[in-house]
């Protein structure tokens, strides 16, 4: 009696929603054949999706696909300059990030000019410095931040970036640092230390920048950085182990004091006391 009941309507929805369920386990069965290969095994252990790139392979992609615009870009690319010392003591502008990678491997780190949201205006130290620019749209946030550049090898460089994402900002800022790259001269100059290594200033220096002035002066080995912490990340990179600083001014300007140290290094390159 109910399939007597059943009229043509009726018929006609049960068949769509059984032709529906067929093309829903189909789309479900090819999901699940795309997941099975983008499966790979990584140490042994089940990995899904695909392994993220190190900083050495993105930086090779780069280079393979760089194409130099500027003369002294397309002698680096031939092979004609093997150094960075022949460029910067010839006093070349570097204009392409992509000389520096060629001939050093230059690490990277930021610098903490901002600071986190906290309350009574406690928050901690963090990379990205915020601002806001107040339009009819409403408020639109800008990011900037610092970056230094270094081989650990007496050459180092800063630089600034500024975007409405922090990721942009950061890659300007590490672009800008690596065409700002300068030499620094070491040595050990101790008081108290007569070894053949490279592990401190030539002499002592001040470099300044605003109201901050910074002087840097020579350490036996051993002793360390005796300097800030954000000042550490520029000394080691440029390769410096051991010295000692003193600092005048308005100092917890992070932006004006990591600038007054890159001035300090300068004059150790070009031989200028104070």
């Amino acid at each position: 009696m109910a399939e007597k009941e059943k009229t043509p309507e009726k018929v006609s929805e049960e068949l769509l929603e059984k032709e529906t369920d067929k093309e829903l386990k189909k789309d479900e069965e090819k999901k699940v054949e795309e997941i099975k290969k983008e499966e790979r095994p990584a140490n042994g252990r089940g990995f899904r999706g695909r392994k993220r790139k190190t900083e050495a392979e993105q930086r090779e992609e780069i280079l393979a696909g760089w194409n130099p615009k500027t003369k002294l870009g397309k002698e680096v690319r031939k092979g004609e300059i093997k150094e960075i010392d022949e460029i910067l003591d010839s006093g070349k502008k570097i204009l392409e990030s992509e000389i520096v990678d060629t001939l050093i491997k230059a690490k990277s780190d930021l610098i903490s000019i901002g600071q986190s949201k906290g309350k009574f205006g406690g928050g901690k130290r963090r990379a990205w410095r915020q601002t806001q620019r107040k339009t009819k749209e409403g408020n639109i946030p800008t990011f900037s931040t610092m970056a230094v550049v270094g081989d650990e090898n007496g050459h180092v460089g800063i630089g600034t970036g500024q975007s409405k994402e922090t990721l942009p900002a950061r890659d300007k800022a590490i672009r800008k640092a690596k065409l700002n790259i300068f030499k620094v001269k070491r040595a050990c100059a101790g008081f108290d230390c007569s070894c053949s290594e490279l592990h401190s200033i030539p002499f002592k220096v001040t470099g300044k920048s605003g109201s901050v002035r910074i002087t840097l002066i020579p350490a036996p080995q051993g002793t360390g950085l005796v300097v800030a912490n954000e000042l550490k990340k520029i000394l080691k990179l440029a390769g410096i182990k051991d010295v000692y600083s003193k600092t005048f001014g308005k100092k917890r300007t992070t932006f004006n004091l990591m600038k007054a140290c890159i001035d300090a290094l300068r004059k150790t390159n070009v031989g200028v006391r104070k």
